[in-house]
């Protein structure tokens, strides 16, 4: 077998393997469904369901103020890490403070006054960006989500969980408890007067719909046979980013994420009946999140979240 015949034969799939990874080269009518900033400024029916290939420093002052309901980041963490040849590098905890305040700065004037924020980092990223954050917007909760990957080190703890935290731009803000309640199996079902008191039994079980915590266990990182996966090395699950959504926007509201990746935030909030608006630099990226959308259309399910319950993990 000749090397390029072996290449050729190691770049193949498994049938089951779902991951996108289409390369730039092969993406040109995705990359043209996105918008550029040479045709900025933009109206705001413009950038209804729109991804906006470019820098979202340089765009920001041409995105629409007070247009923005639900604001989901996932700002590179504080680590040297490179997205598809563009590298982040680690910097100091003074440096990282300052990028998080500039990028802050320039989406404040885009969120409604009625705004939830949600902005995503790891153990020492969120060190800085909690105490950051209050300067910006009324700080509500930390939420701590078990991300079951990587394979461990040597020398210290594995780093098995993530934070987000939750802001909002006032006290006037959405919360839809009702959609994010999580179903949990009765282990003592305990009755009064004969009935159950706060459960449900069924045919397929005894089960309560409970108030969601803060620490939240139920959640895959995507992988390979999965049709939500691509390769972009920071992927977060949709059934994570269908609870934020859920719980803090309503039908027709506008969700805006500026570091789009692979277009997690765009596709389920799409899935989820809410308009989105996302930012990224990355074109490959931006094809990931148009093929992903295009998708959407004929395979709207979450994983993980069916009939307006989420479910334990796996399930």
């Amino acid at each position: 077998m000749t090397e390029a015949a072996f290449t050729s034969l190691k770049s193949m799939k498994s049938p089951r393997n779902k991951t996108i990874d289409t390369e730039v080269a092969d993406g040109g009518k995705y990359l043209a469904r996105c918008l550029r900033p040479s045709s900025a400024p933009w109206s705001q029916a413009e950038l209804q369901d729109a991804i906006i290939c470019g820098d979202f420093f340089q765009l920001a002052p041409a995105l629409p103020p007070a247009s923005v309901d639900l604001l989901i980041a996932d700002p590179p963490y504080n680590l040297t890490k490179s997205f598809n040849g563009n590298v982040f590098k680690s910097r100091s905890a003074d440096d990282y403070a300052a990028y998080t305040r500039s990028w802050l700065t320039a989406i404040l004037p885009l969120l409604k006054p009625t705004a939830s924020i949600y902005v995503c980092c790891d153990w020492a990223s969120s060190l800085i960006i909690g105490n950051i954050l209050p300067e910006f917007f009324t700080l509500r909760n930390r939420i701590t989500w078990q991300r079951e990957k990587g394979r461990g080190a040597k020398a210290n703890w594995k780093n098995a969980c993530e934070d987000i935290f939750f802001a909002t731009v006032s006290d006037r803000y959405t919360f839809n408890l009702d959609a994010v309640k999580v179903r949990r199996p009765v282990i003592a079902p305990y009755r009064q007067n004969g009935a159950p008191k706060d459960w449900h039994d069924t045919a397929s079980g005894k089960f309560r719909d409970t108030c969601p915590g803060n620490f939240w266990d139920d959640l895959t990182v995507p992988f390979w046979s999965m049709p939500e996966n691509t390769a972009h090395p920071t992927q977060k699950p949709e059934k994570l980013l269908a609870k934020l959504i859920l719980a803090s926007s309503n039908p027709g509201d506008t969700v805006f994420d500026p570091f789009a990746g692979s277009g997690t935030t765009a596709v389920t909030a799409k899935k989820l009946q809410r308009h989105f608006c996302a930012v990224e630099l990355e074109e490959r990226y931006c094809i990931w999140a148009q093929q992903r959308l295009e998708m959407s259309e004929t395979s709207p399910e979450i994983q993980g979240f069916s009939d307006g319950i989420f479910h334990l993990r796996n399930e």
